[in-house]
């Protein structure tokens, strides 16, 4: 059986570009094999300076991950920060990795030219994401086409590693959704919280629809005919709708004689009808607290067990362990 592995980070509350990018996939490939999924609240704290916001965040997404399917008995959902053996191993990837590797990803060009603030966390931040990969064996690591610098940067340095020290890690294979498109924001850019354009997956039902009739369009008018392949409201529809439904609003686009109010206006109705059930679930599991912490602790018990396993494998080869 094939061995998952992903993570997301707890840096913000979760939007559509998350659950369509990373949780619905996941959930999806979940039951392919045996899924190991972290909350990469390590991860987040190159950001993220709020220790009580970095709780909650991370508490939500168990909430929002348990809420939209995963299903807990099949798949291990954790705190990265449970795992005490991740660091160790971040510290060993890190006396083989190359400079000039990290020099060489565009995240933290990205980051830094946003306005985030350069720190050696920031810059050595792929040496911890190969040490959340690379300490359960893991076969496929599902990625965007945006982020497969980071898988091959994680595959780099397990063969550093293995020629420095002999055979000690297996390669880990991208999983790309080729036919995953690129979710728009209320602005039309990437969805992104860096980009404050994001539509959450649980918020209000008077701010989610505040937003969504908010998002920015043309001055085509009511009457003209308009092109769907370049309007955020249809694209972000089509990736609820069913694909009936998403022709149906492309031929009103391209008739004329529909606004771009009465498109968002269907936009929210289908989003907001999707995520019912879910919200259903989430609020059940908000007065279950229990049973959520149960969830992350016994996955973590089972991750970390696994990571025990590997890391003796390692300790010894570079001469920690006799």
């Amino acid at each position: 059986m094939k061995r998952i592995l992903s993570g997301i980070q707890p840096s913000g509350a979760l939007h559509l570009g998350n659950y369509l990018g990373m949780m619905r996939p996941a959930i999806e490939l979940a039951k392919q094999g045996e899924a190991f999924y972290f909350i990469a609240d390590l991860h987040a704290l190159t950001t993220l300076h709020d220790a009580e916001a970095l709780r909650r965040y991370s508490y939500n997404v168990a909430l929002d991950f348990l809420a939209c399917g995963l299903d807990p008995e099949k798949t291990c959902l954790f705190r990265q920060s449970a795992i005490p053996k991740v660091p160790l191993l971040t510290w060993i990837l890190s006396t083989v990795t190359p400079m000039g590797l990290l020099e060489r990803c565009h995240s933290y060009k990205d980051k830094t030219a946003r306005g985030f603030a350069s720190s050696h966390a920031l810059f050595a931040y792929p040496v911890l994401m190969a040490a959340d990969i690379l300490i359960y064996d893991s076969d496929i690591v599902p990625v965007g086409k945006d982020q497969k610098q980071h898988l091959e940067v994680t595959r780099d340095i397990a063969i550093k590693m293995n020629e420095t020290f002999g055979s000690i890690f297996k390669l880990p294979e991208a999983s790309i959704r080729e036919d995953a498109a690129l979710v728009p924001g209320t602005d039309g850019a990437k969805m992104s919280k860096s980009y404050g354009n994001t539509i959450e997956i649980f918020d209000t039902e008077k701010s989610m629809r505040k937003k969504i009739m908010a998002m920015v369009t043309d001055s085509t008018p009511v009457e003209a005919p308009k092109n769907p392949d370049t309007s955020s409201i249809y694209n972000l529809y089509r990736l609820f709708a069913s694909e009936g439904e998403a022709a149906e609003m492309a031929k009103k686009f391209r008739t004329g004689g529909t606004g771009y109010g009465a498109f968002k206006k269907q936009l929210f109705s289908t989003v907001w009808e999707y995520f019912e059930p879910m919200r259903k679930k989430r609020a059940e599991l908000e007065s279950a607290p229990d049973y959520v912490e149960t969830i992350l602790r016994r996955s973590a018990e089972k991750a970390n067990t696994l990571a025990e396993s590997v890391m003796a494998r390692v300790e010894k080869a570079v001469g920690l362990r006799s």
